[in-house]
Parts: structure tokens; sequence; C-alpha cells
């Protein structure tokens, strides 16, 4: 079954775990656990680039906003990339804060650059 950014809404988290940026696992009061990562191939690379906002504010309170916004333009036209290169923005926000967790993907053009986010486990095939 596939997991959407946006079923986060409603769920009260009791931790955020940041992975070297490069996974984040949340889980829930209700003890679900969800992933956000990227399998890493040849010729690309996916990571957590920045996080603006404390992650500590997601914790305890529902999630209010679970929005994820892409985008592949070099809108500053200075950053050197392989090929191809993707920003993932994905928003959260409870009533005691904001969080922007800012994903790259970069790529020969052939490997995807999107991040993953699955319930339960990593295993989604």
């Amino acid at each position: 079954m596939h997991t959407k950014f946006t079923d986060l809404i409603g769920k009260t988290l009791t931790s955020i775990e940041n992975k070297d940026n490069e996974e984040l696992i949340f889980t829930t009061t209700e003890g679900e656990t969800f992933f956000m990562f990227h399998s890493q191939d040849c010729c690309e690379h996916v990571r957590i680039e920045d996080i603006a906002g404390d992650l500590d504010d997601l914790i305890g309170n529902p999630i209010t906003l679970a929005e994820e916004v892409t985008n592949s333009e070099d809108t500053l036209g200075k950053i050197e990339y392989l090929d191809s290169f993707t920003w993932t923005f994905y928003k959260l926000a409870t009533i005691k804060g904001y969080v922007d967790i800012r994903w790259l993907g970069q790529s020969n053009g052939y490997y995807s650059e999107r991040v993953d986010f699955h319930k339960d486990n990593k295993n989604y095939y």
C-alpha cells in the first residue's frame, strides 16, 4: 500500500529520528512508524539539505499540515549539479510550530531523485 505524506495529518508524533541527513523516522502515539528516505543507486545522491525550524515542535501535538512541493529549476542560476536535480520540500506544522525539510536529489538524469515515504517499514516492494 502506498503511503502519502499527507497521511501524517492528524497524527501525533512521539519522536523524529534524523539519521545523518539520509533518513528521517517518525513515530506516532499509535505506535506507527513512517520512514522518509531514498534508496541510493549509481549516479545519484538524495539527501536532506536543510531543516528550517525545530523538529521538536512537531512532537506531542497533532500534525495540522503535511505538504510536499518539488522544484527542478535553478532559480538562483549559480548552483552546480549533475545533469539533473530536484528540490523536494516537506512542510509540517502543529499548533506549536512549523518545520520545512528540504531534500536535494542529484543524478545523471537516468535515476530517481525522489524521496520515498513509507509506513511501518522500508521494504515496500
